[in-house]
């Protein structure tokens, strides 16, 4: 983006938030941050609302800046392909709207489409960004903050387009450029050149512009260490010098979140198969990482994944696996506009596995399925596994039920349900399937994604079996009101056994979908009373009784669970121990916040929340009692833990009101002071400032550290009293406290306060 465009950011927000659209100026200005700090959930639903807020306002630059960042959060990191390029090319169209063209950084979205395309099909979209990339960079002034961006995009298409040496070329001379305007190369357009020169054959340059360029700044600075880190390996890599690549690797758990990664680490990691530790744990997450690609439309990443990890697989000896993904890749060609000399690399990946010799059984072919099931489930490899029960699977039941499930644990479902169908449904009588052949298929049918043969499957099988794979089906597919249907026909055509627990399961956590509580409840309370019943069952009906304010039945639950409580009737609110409630909020994103369990499933916030958030302090919320982390194991470390749980519901608000304050941090004894005020009152006050928040001095204009927060008071609390509080505890501070918008409620020194805001920069 063009420094201009900062510029008028901040501008913009100066005006918004003067406009009284506090919150749209924040979000303005966090965007960026979101998108380049990996903050998605965040930023999938405030980059949207912010556009379509500036549309309403008819504020055609703030709306461009907000589709941008959520684009660029998209095909950046995320390497998101044929999802995002109807959005890509639509951006581009909206740059060249009258009211939108002047805009000084609508050259981004062609970078942004560039990005797309290449995340589909590099070479396939060479030509096209070559030529979009091209217009947008002519007459472009080196200097622009958006050259480099643009450069580097168009250096990575010269080399998709197999011109390596014209790659390496352009990048000198834009760099070179770039240092005449007295501008920085970014760190982007540098490592653009080094994939030039590694795809040139000059790995030991490649190196030595890589080193040359760690300095330099970068336009996605919080990932520029761990992709420089990718990109030095590959290069050492191809230099032979093994040991230093595999030391300069990130681990997998590094780059395991970052899409836009795995195709380089993946190369990097082939090229070191010899020191590498070669497992079946990393085909499985290299098949996840095709199945991510697979969803996204990101063609030519997933080819190429297929091909990288059936080369390692026949390096282990994996040989099933490298056949089953040299027919992947073959499947998948057809979706490249370019797709030369890929062909011959699958056709040499079925050559390398048929040319392997596979690694012998454990024990005779009569003996595996007891073979398996007495291997250590830690240190069993589940891929020799599928390769030694092959021979059996779909002629021996239980080998094939083994292997099966085993496939689909390793990412191959598909392969398995087609199995499992051909042995239950072609060469079997589905009405007659044992309970457990009719659940593993169907499982595999889900996993697999194929709803249509679900539907088949369901319609051979016995009605109450019937009804329950498509209770399942809904449910897998989020289709709550179905799902609960299918169920209530299973239990109304008979089922019993482990069709009748299941199908109860399914209805009570439908009904808890739908909004009907007590439904759900009274359904596992037939459970528990039954005894057919576990203890997940009890906690489940526990949280849906709690939700429903159903207490006699709470109380059943906690007596099954052995659990003391003080009172004997009427809502269970007691003071149990600290703990973190995890909430979602309306941006996305999830918080924490500080609560106390008042009782089984129940626990009251303590900490205030700013104002627009569905939830305050003093509200009590309904919970999932089981801890989203273990405890500790050591008495040290648990003695500090505060065990967190997700929060499901809003059981009874406590009818706080926030007021935000804001200024410089005092003494810690007028903090102290400040503090035992609040607290004698019961008024929740917490800090959200850190260390790094600093105001301006409106004096001399030095730094002062400062600080920000809200104060929650009760209902009844009315602003004025809340004013006359804060004004009488900070009278005497070096320093003001500002509380402007409590000032405008109370209808107090409202001029004094905007006038604290502004002197200090707040």
């Amino acid at each position: 983006m063009d420094v201009d465009i900062w510029a008028w950011v901040a501008d913009t927000q100066r005006q918004l938030h003067e406009a009284g659209n506090t919150g749209l100026a924040i979000a303005l200005g966090d965007l960026p941050a979101q998108a380049l700090e990996g903050r998605y959930p965040q930023l999938d639903v405030m980059a949207p609302a912010v556009a379509q807020q500036a549309e309403a306002l008819e504020l055609p630059w703030l709306e461009f800046f907000a589709r941008y960042w959520h684009l660029i959060g998209r095909v950046g990191d995320r390497a998101q392909g044929e999802v995002a390029l109807a959005d890509a090319v639509a951006l581009v169209e909206f740059t060249r709207r009258a009211d939108v063209r002047d805009c000084p950084s609508v050259v981004a979205a062609t970078e942004a489409l560039a990005q797309c395309q290449a995340n589909i099909d590099g070479p396939g979209y060479a030509a096209e960004r070559l030529s979009a990339l091209g217009a947008a960079l002519d007459g472009l002034p080196p200097s622009s903050p958006a050259f480099c961006a643009l450069a580097a995009q168009y250096v990575a298409a010269l080399a998709d387009a197999g011109d390596h040496a014209q790659a390496v070329a352009y990048q000198e001379s834009a760099a070179a450029r770039r240092r005449e305007a007295q501008a920085q190369v970014s760190w982007e357009l540098a490592a653009a050149g080094v994939r030039a020169l590694l795809g040139a054959g000059r790995p030991q340059e490649a190196l030595a512009a890589l080193e040359a360029a760690g300095e330099f700044p970068a336009d996605d600075p919080v990932a520029k260490d761990r992709r420089a880190g990718v990109l030095h390996a590959l290069v050492l890599a191809r230099l032979g010098r093994s040991a230093e690549a595999l030391e300069t690797l990130p681990d997998l758990d590094v780059v395991g979140d970052h899409p836009r990664d795995w195709p380089e680490w993946a190369t990097a990691v082939r090229a070191l198969d010899g020191v590498i530790s070669n497992t079946w744990q990393l085909g499985r997450v290299l098949r996840q990482w095709m199945a991510y690609y697979e969803a996204m439309g990101v063609h030519r990443h997933r080819v190429e994944l297929a091909l990288a990890a059936g080369e390692l697989a026949v390096a282990r000896q994996g040989l099933w696996q490298a056949r089953a993904l040299a027919d992947l890749a073959a499947t998948w060609l057809p979706a490249l506009r370019a797709a030369d000399g890929l062909g011959e690399r699958v056709a040499a990946l079925r050559a390398a596995a048929d040319a392997a010799t596979p690694l012998p059984a454990p024990g005779p072919q009569d003996e595996l399925v007891a073979y398996f099931d007495a291997a250590d489930g830690h240190n069993a490899d589940p891929e020799r596994w599928v390769g030694w029960l092959w021979p059996l699977s779909g002629t021996d039941l239980p080998a094939t039920r083994r292997h099966t499930t085993t496939l689909g644990f390793l990412g191959y479902a598909p392969i398995g349900a087609d199995i499992l169908w051909k042995t239950v449904v072609e060469d079997g009588d589905p009405a007659t399937a044992e309970e457990e052949d009719v659940a593993y298929l169907t499982g595999v049918l889900l996993e697999a994604g194929q709803d249509e043969k679900v539907e088949r499957f369901a319609a051979m099988l016995p009605a109450p079996a019937g009804h329950l794979a498509l209770a399942r089906l809904h449910r897998h597919r989020e289709r709550w009101a179905e799902s609960a249907a299918e169920a209530e026909l299973s239990l109304e055509a008979g089922a019993e056994g482990t069709v009748g627990l299941e199908a109860r399961r399914l209805l009570a956590g439908a009904v808890q979908q739908l909004g009907d509580n007590a439904k759900g409840a009274g359904i596992l309370r037939e459970l528990v009373e039954s005894g057919a019943g576990e203890e997940e069952d009890v906690w489940r009906m526990v949280v849906m009784a709690t939700a429903a304010e159903d207490w006699p039945l709470v109380r059943l639950g906690a007596a099954r669970l052995g659990m003391q409580l003080d009172s004997a009737e009427g809502p269970i609110e007691e003071e149990w121990h600290l703990v973190r409630v995890v909430l979602p909020v309306s941006d996305g994103s999830r918080r924490e916040v500080l609560s106390v369990r008042t009782g089984p499933a129940t626990a009251r916030l303590l900490i205030p929340q700013p104002k627009g958030m569905d939830y305050n302090a003093g509200d009590i919320v309904v919970i999932d009692p089981r801890p989203l982390e273990p405890v500790p194991e050591s008495e040290e470390e648990r003695e500090s833990f505060v065990i967190p749980f997700a929060g499901v519901s809003l059981l009874r608000p406590g009818g706080y009101t926030s007021w935000f304050f804001d200024g410089a941090a005092p003494t810690e004894d007028d903090w102290t002071e400040f503090n035992e005020v609040l607290a004698e009152r019961g008024w929740p006050m917490w800090v959200y400032s850190d260390e790094t928040y600093s105001i301006t001095h409106p004096a001399g204009g030095e730094r002062l550290q400062g600080v920000y927060g809200w104060i929650a008071v009760p209902p009844g609390v009315e602003p004025v009293e809340l004013d006359a509080v804060l004004d009488d505890a900070t009278e005497r501070w070096s320093h003001p406290l500002a509380w402007l918008d409590l000032a405008r409620a109370a209808g107090i020194e409202v001029e004094r306060h905007e006038r604290i805001t502004k002197e200090y920069g707040l």
